[in-house]
């Protein structure tokens, strides 16, 4: 059964890392009450159990595989959430489809073809994000590997390009190249305002500007948003300085949400 449905507006979120059980559920409790809100909304928890692309190598990593799982099992069971997580290996792919309904191709490993046809050969939805490194047209190639392998529902996650150093831009005809591959564009809000390796060993932020790309990237047709979101982001394990505090999680919906009807009235859907 697919999850993506035209009707709505995609929600992609949750914590970069899942770190514990305490920042899962507040986090799954909050996304639950958003869903009651608005039925406009479908949304997807996601959370990774292993940050395999840390700045340095002193980074934390995360949960792992096993401990990750279950805190994903839980936040599906006991809040009733679709769950995504990132997969860097091929070895991966079966025992996370056996609790996750999305599997997430990291955009540093978006060309990987083994990674790849492992991920749709699983039978679960795909998303897979654009790397840093490649143009909007080139995601057709990557698609056609996931149709290859024979993903049921394919998503694809425009997250920023590299301009220069440590810095990203987005460039809105994104949307518009990336839909001509017949599959859902998201924007990735959080991670496009990154700056890459610019905290001295981590990654830099500049959160203030997600909602009003968010916004953009609703407006210049994305399908989906995919935002990090934390309780206490200055002290969460990976990408504080670009997550939306959870406290600000419903008005930064609400935002895109609005964005996304008037988009909607004016094509007449």
């Amino acid at each position: 059964m697919k999850i993506f449905d035209p009707r709505r507006l995609l929600l992609i979120a949750g914590p970069c890392s899942l770190e514990n059980e305490g920042v899962c559920r507040a986090v799954a409790a909050r996304l639950a009450a958003l869903r009651k809100a608005h039925r406009e909304l479908t949304i997807v928890f996601k959370g990774s159990f292993d940050k395999a692309n840390r700045t340095s190598v002193e980074g934390p990593r995360g949960t792992g595989l096993r401990d990750g799982l279950a805190l994903l099992a839980l936040v599906r069971r006991e809040y009733g959430l679709p769950v995504l997580t990132d997969v860097h290996e091929s070895a991966q792919a079966g025992p996370v489809a056996e609790v996750c309904d999305v599997l997430q191709i990291p955009a540093f490993l978006c060309r990987q073809t083994d990674l790849l046809l492992a991920a749709a050969a699983t039978g679960r939805t795909v998303n897979v994000k654009k790397g840093q490194f490649l143009s909007p047209g080139e995601m057709a190639h990557v698609t056609a590997k996931l149709r290859k392998g024979g993903a049921p529902e394919i998503w694809q996650t425009e997250r920023g390009t590299t301009f220069g150093y440590q810095n990203l831009v987005v460039d809105m005809r994104s949307f518009a190249i990336m839909r001509r591959n017949g599959c859902p564009t998201v924007f990735d809000a959080t991670h496009s305002v990154q700056l890459p390796g610019a905290g001295g060993g981590k990654s830099g932020g500049e959160c203030e500007f997600a909602l009003p790309l968010a916004r953009a990237a609703l407006a210049a047709g994305a399908d989906g948003i995919f935002v990090e979101t934390h309780p206490d982001p200055e002290h969460a394990l990976s990408d504080g300085p670009n997550m939306i505090p959870l406290r600000d999680l419903p008005e930064f919906v609400a935002q895109c949400i609005a964005v996304w009807k008037a988009m909607r009235s004016r094509r007449g859907g």
